[in-house]
C-alpha cells in the first residue's frame, strides 16, 4: 500500500475516527485504526464492537492496500509531523513507513483483514436533522443521563419520533430531561434508545451548521448516523423505556417567573461554599414578589434575594445546587418559567410550548435561620 494525503486532512481524520478506540480491551486489533486504500478513496475506521466511526480523507493512493494501526501511536506520529504532505508505504510484513520532509517512522502494522469491519446495517428511511439541531438537543440533555451501569437504559437517551415531532429524553433517576423539535418532515413513529457515550462523541465531531444535515437510519438493534464524510455506527441500547408520561404533571400549587441569568448567578455563587462531594442542598423559600435562597455549609452560610413574579402559594423547598445548575445553563430564554407543587414534589422548568422540560426532584433539608 502507498498513500499520500496532508498532515491537516490525516489528524482531523485520525482525531475524528479515534472517538470509536476502546480505552481497555483483551482484543488489541481494536486498538488501531484501519487504513483502508482498496477503493476509489481513503478510508479511516475504528471500532469497538459498540460504536463503530467511519471517515473518508482527501489523498492520492499510489498502490491498493489495508493496514490496520495502533491508534495511539499513529495519531501521536502524525500530531508531531511537520505540517505538509505525508507518505504511508507498508510492506508484505505489515511493516508500515511514515515520512513527512525529513522525518521518517517505521513502525508494524496488523493485517487489515483481522479487524473487525462496521457491520452491515440495510438502510431504508433516514431521518433527517440538521447538524446545529443534533448539537444542541444532544447538549440540552445529555447532562442528567446516568453515569453507571446499574440500569443501562439511565446511561442512554431516548429518541422518539412521532410524525414531524422529535422527542429526546434522558433521566438519572434524580432528575428528567426532555427537548422536542419539529422537523423539516414527516416520518413513521419510532422510539430507540441510544447510548450517551455515542452521543458524546457524536457531538464533538458534529461541524454543527445550521446547513448541514445529518441523516439518521433507525434498525432494531443500531443507530446510523451520517454526516459530511463520516458514517457512525451505534448498538441501541436494548429494553422498554421508562414511562414518563405519569411523572409530568401540569398541575401546581406555585408558579414562578424569574430572569434565569440572575438565577443561574445565584445558586453559582452559592456553590462557593459547598466542597465537592458534599450533598448540601439550596433552600428556596418563594414568598410574594421575592425568592429568597439560602445554603448552609462547614465553610459559611450564604443568603440572597431574587425579585420574581409570582402567582399561587408560598413555598419552601431544598434542591440539589448542581442539578438546577445543569438545567439552566443550557436553557437559551432570558425569563423562565418554574412550576411547583409542594416540597416533596418535583419542580418543573419548562416554557409554554413545552418544547424543552426540566424535571428536578427536591430533597430533604434542615431549615437555615
Amino acid at each position: 500500500m502507498k498513500m499520500i494525503c496532508s498532515k491537516p486532512d490525516l489528524l482531523n481524520g485520525l482525531q475524528v475516527v479515534s472517538k470509536a478506540v476502546p480505552s481497555k480491551t483483551t482484543m488489541t486489533i481494536l486498538e488501531c485504526i484501519l487504513v483502508d486504500c482498496t477503493g476509489d478513496s481513503i478510508k479511516l475506521t475504528a471500532n469497538d464492537m459498540e460504536l463503530g466511526i467511519e471517515t473518508i480523507i482527501s489523498g492520492d493512493i499510489l498502490e491498493e492496500g489495508i493496514i490496520a494501526l495502533d491508534a495511539k501511536i499513529f495519531l501521536e506520529i502524525v500530531k508531531k509531523l511537520p505540517d505538509n504532505d505525508i507518505t504511508i508505504v507498508t510492506d508484505s510484513n505489515y511493516r508500515t513507513t511514515i515520512t513527512c520532509e525529513k522525518a521518517k517512522f517505521d513502525i508494524v502494522g496488523k493485517p487489515g483483514d483481522d479487524f473487525s469491519a462496521l457491520p452491515q446495517i440495510e438502510r431504508s428511511e433516514n431521518v433527517i436533522v440538521s447538524q446545529f439541531t443534533l448539537k444542541e438537543v444532544i447538549r440540552q440533555t445529555i447532562f442528567s443521563i446516568a453515569d453507571n451501569e446499574n440500569n443501562r437504559l439511565m446511561t442512554g437517551e431516548l429518541f422518539e419520533i412521532n410524525g414531524d415531532e422529535l422527542k429526546v429524553v434522558s433521566l438519572d433517576g434524580h432528575r428528567i430531561s426532555i427537548r422536542k423539535i419539529l422537523l423539516k418532515n414527516s416520518y413513521d413513529s419510532r422510539k430507540a434508545v441510544i447510548p450517551g457515550k455515542t452521543l458524546n462523541e457524536i457531538s464533538k465531531i458534529l461541524s454543527g451548521g445550521t446547513e448541514d444535515d445529518v441523516a439518521i437510519y433507525f434498525t432494531d438493534k443500531h443507530v446510523v448516523f451520517e454526516f459530511d464524510s463520516t458514517t457512525v455506527v451505534s448498538r441501541l441500547i436494548e429494553g422498554e423505556y421508562f414511562h414518563i408520561d405519569q411523572m409530568l404533571s401540569n398541575d401546581y400549587e406555585t408558579r414562578v417567573v424569574i430572569n434565569k441569568k440572575e438565577f443561574l448567578s445565584c445558586i453559582d455563587r452559592a456553590t462557593l461554599l459547598v466542597r465537592e462531594g458534599d450533598k448540601k442542598p439550596i433552600i428556596i423559600n418563594i414568598t410574594d414578589d421575592s425568592m429568597e435562597l439560602k445554603i448552609n455549609s462547614s465553610l459559611g452560610s450564604m443568603n440572597e434575594q431574587i425579585d420574581i413574579e409570582k402567582k399561587g402559594r408560598d413555598i419552601m423547598i431544598g434542591f440539589n445546587p448542581r442539578f438546577l445548575i445543569d438545567a439552566l445553563r443550557v436553557i437559551d430564554d432570558e425569563q423562565i418559567t418554574v412550576y411547583l407543587v409542594n416540597p416533596k414534589a418535583p419542580c418543573f422548568i419548562r416554557n409554554e410550548e413545552n418544547s424543552y422540560i426540566y424535571l428536578i426532584l427536591p430533597v430533604n433539608f434542615t431549615a437555615v435561620n
